[in-house]
């Protein structure tokens, strides 16, 4: 019996072997990272060691780095800027949130650098001035070159599960001078940012995962990868059929590859690649499990039936081509299959 094939890498990345070894050096840690004894400063040694990994990897200051539960506590921070109430504004790539105080028109934008679902990139938009821009990098970080120091954003957000660290940890990234009102408040950690005591095996977990993805990243691990996506995107354009390749021909990330297969839902074919032995998915992994429309590809003008029938793949460095070709066989099958039973 062959072994499953893992392609839902935007999902969630496979923990790194590195960040696996630094969480359970972690777990011998007794110190409260607050705390002034020897335990508490080898704890506090741990978390800045952490902050330094993170920052080299998206390009800031230590010190501009404050360690929150995950990417969706850091964008709530956003919400607690005093700019007004919340009025949402998506664009073609679903990656743009705002927030404007009524009559006096200050906004803080939330814009999505490189989009989970077709993988594009996205350059933010001209700004006014005054405005603060807060930048989604949870794929792009680790996968494609990026600085926060020269994005010319205020904020960013991070993930540690994307690039091979644990689940439910992650980070703000808040650009010196920045005023922010935590989301959490209390005992004062994280520079007054984000109460409560630090996750340290979580964050160790996260820094040593951020360290090794940018040392693949600088070694040209998804350069690879991109082949790889392009060698399933051509093969499957041979097959004869109808799919469609979103996003095919512009600035993208390189592992990601959205179909659409009109005539085949995108959770039929999840559940039968799943029964082949491939994990991919029919969208974005943050919805709990729902399979839901695509706003990303309605607004791109796929709509009804044909967004419906759209579906990701995402590969990474574990990803071998016989896999890749195997996956574009097994699916091509699959849809004449599908196809033939719609006829």
């Amino acid at each position: 019996m062959r072994s499953r094939v893992y392609l839902d890498w935007n999902a969630t990345a496979p923990l790194r072997d590195e960040a696996r070894a630094a969480m359970i050096a972690a777990m011998d840690v007794v110190g409260n990272p607050s705390s002034v004894h020897a335990e508490g400063r080898a704890a506090r040694a741990l978390v800045e060691k952490a902050r330094a990994q993170v920052a080299a990897a998206v390009g800031c200051k230590p010190a501009e780095v404050v360690f929150t539960s995950g990417a969706t506590e850091a964008a709530a921070v956003l919400g607690r800027l005093p700019v007004g109430m919340v009025e949402v504004e998506p664009t073609a790539h679903d990656c743009l949130w705002s927030q404007r105080r009524a009559g006096q028109g200050s906004r803080a934008i939330g814009w999505g650098y490189a989009n989970n679902e077709t993988g594009l990139i996205v350059e933010p938009p001209a700004r006014a001035e005054g405005e603060i821009l807060m930048l989604d990098i949870v794929q792009a970080v680790g996968k494609v070159p990026f600085s926060f120091a020269w994005s010319g954003a205020e904020m960013a957000i991070v993930s540690a599960h994307k690039f091979g660290g644990p689940k439910g940890v992650g980070a703000l990234i808040i650009r010196d001078g920045v005023e922010t009102q935590p989301v959490l408040t209390g005992g004062g950690q994280e520079m007054g940012r984000r109460a409560g005591t630090e996750n340290i095996i979580g964050i160790a977990g996260m820094g040593a995962a951020a360290e090794a993805a940018q040392r693949d990243l600088e070694a040209g691990v998804w350069e690879r990868v991109a082949e790889l996506r392009n060698i399933l995107e051509s093969t499957l354009s041979l097959a004869g059929n109808n799919t469609i390749s979103v996003g095919k021909g512009r600035a993208r990330l390189p592992n990601t590859l959205c179909l659409i297969a009109p005539g085949w839902k995108g959770e039929t074919q999840v559940m039968a690649m799943d029964l082949a032995g491939f994990a991919i998915s029919a969208g974005s992994a943050c919805s709990s499990g729902k399979v839901r429309e695509s706003r990303v590809l309605r607004a791109m003008g796929y709509e009804g039936a044909e967004a419906a029938s759209a579906i990701r793949v995402s590969l990474g460095p574990e990803t071998t081509e016989e896999a890749v070709l195997r996956f574009a066989e097994v699916w091509s099958a699959q849809y004449a299959k599908a196809l033939n039973r719609a006829a």
